[in-house]
């Protein structure tokens, strides 16, 4: 069984740092600071669109220039494991589970960020957007790690707390859970159509159990039909 999991929001809270650098990027090219409610909803979308949403064209290059390097610093001061995340990683790995990251950040902040909170070591494989041809909800990342692991889809879960997440998963053909708390509200987590929706992290395994047996009970009427 593998577990492929979104890092900001679903295991990782860094909403600090990415609020921290996005308003001093703010405050460098001259325009207001941006609040936290409004910094939340813009994020998960790769740093690119995440500049892109608050600055004028003209600044756009600029303004990821100075993003990228105040974040790379504001990551390792501002950022921190969401709680039991750190607890349920390290019992799936007892349990024999493969676990992966599939996530919109680019690649060497992802690394730093997992390096950081000592993460890493948690994971089989480590996928993340290196261009927007590569961003969820495309189906780019999570096919990857399964070919890279060789894990079927039917055998795969994938664990984030947005909408995007969610398709994400529906668009690579594995099932989904959705974690409140990240960027999406529970209800329009719920309308974007998981197998579950958990409050913490934490409760993972037990929505993951409702999963598979819906899967079960899915497949047993697929079944019945046919033989109908």
């Amino acid at each position: 069984m593998l577990i492929i999991f979104d890092i900001d929001g679903t295991i990782v809270d860094a909403y600090d740092a990415i609020g921290r650098s996005l308003n001093y990027t703010l405050g460098k090219l001259g325009y207001k600071k941006a609040s936290m409610p409004v910094i939340r909803r813009a994020v998960g979308h790769g740093d690119r669109n995440f500049v892109e949403h608050f600055v004028d064209r003209k600044d756009v290059e600029e303004g990821l220039r100075l993003y990228r390097a105040h974040h790379e610093k504001a990551l390792l001061k501002y950022s921190k494991v969401i709680p039991g995340a750190r607890q349920l990683l390290r019992g799936l790995k007892k349990k024999g589970y493969k676990l992966a990251i599939a996530s919109n950040r680019p690649p060497n902040y992802s690394m730093i960020l997992l390096k950081h909170l000592g993460l890493l070591e948690y994971f089989d494989a480590v996928e993340c957007a290196k261009n927007k041809r590569q961003i969820k909800p495309k189906p780019f990342l999570i096919p990857r790690i399964l070919k890279k692991l060789g894990v079927s889809k039917e055998d795969a879960l994938y664990v984030g707390d947005m909408t995007v997440d969610v398709h994400a998963g529906h668009n690579a053909g594995v099932r989904v859970v959705a974690v409140l708390g990240g960027s999406s509200s529970h209800s329009e987590l719920k309308e974007a159509g998981p197998c579950g929706i958990t409050r913490k992290i934490s409760g993972l395994l037990r929505v993951a159990k409702t999963c598979r047996k819906k899967r079960s009970l899915s497949s047993k009427t697929i079944r019945t039909s046919q033989n109908s």
